[in-house]
């Protein structure tokens, strides 16, 4: 999944989607500015003329992506279709979005010490669980899901999950951080009850 919001720059978008690309592979701890440029086809002139430094950069893709991500949900909540096909396509979605994962780049996202990019993460996290909890409000008003379950529950445990996700011993279990994302993201909207009794 990469940011495809039109920058109007043909050279501000080589330089985002490649750096993305190596990023999403490589981790943006290992990966150089020279790397990015070099990808992009793009001078250091042209990094800089964007971004101060490689930490900007990944502060300037990670607000995109979350940006992104909202549409996308945003789109399948305001969809005209019942609520358990919307929680079906939101799972889809959210297993597209973390397939092929690297251990690298998942690595360095839940380790990183940058109080810059742990501000906007912040923000965004804040900002994304504000429209999730509306888009849960609505749907119990609605009655497609228990009226007797809280909102604040719904919100308290999808922050759970992001810290469940910095659990190593947790991401130990599986081979791939993307499956612990899914096997989450499963158990959230479908609890134990296996396919067939949903």
């Amino acid at each position: 999944m990469k940011p495809f919001r039109d920058f109007g720059n043909k050279k501000l978008q080589q330089l985002v989607e490649k750096a993305w690309d190596l990023f999403w592979q490589y981790g943006f701890t290992r990966v150089s500015i020279e790397e990015i440029c070099k990808e992009a086809g793009v001078s250091k002139m042209t990094f800089y003329k964007h971004f101060k430094n490689k930490n900007d950069l990944v502060r300037f893709i990670m607000k995109e992506m979350s940006e992104y991500s909202l549409r996308l949900y945003d789109e399948i909540m305001t969809e005209d279709i019942p609520f358990v096909d919307k929680i079906r396509k939101s799972v889809e979605l959210k297993i597209e979005q973390t397939e092929n994962i690297s251990e690298a780049f998942f690595r360095d996202f839940h380790r990183q010490n940058d109080p810059e990019l742990n501000q906007v993460l912040q923000e965004q996290r804040l900002s994304n669980l504000r429209t999730v909890t509306d888009w849960y409000l609505k749907a119990q008003k609605e009655g497609d899901i228990r009226r007797d379950i809280k909102p604040e529950f719904i919100v308290y445990f999808l922050n759970h999950m992001i810290e469940m996700v910095n659990d190593e011993k947790l991401v130990g279990m599986y081979e791939q951080p993307g499956e612990l994302i899914k096997e989450l993201t499963n158990f959230f909207f479908y609890g134990l009850l296996p396919a067939e009794n949903r």
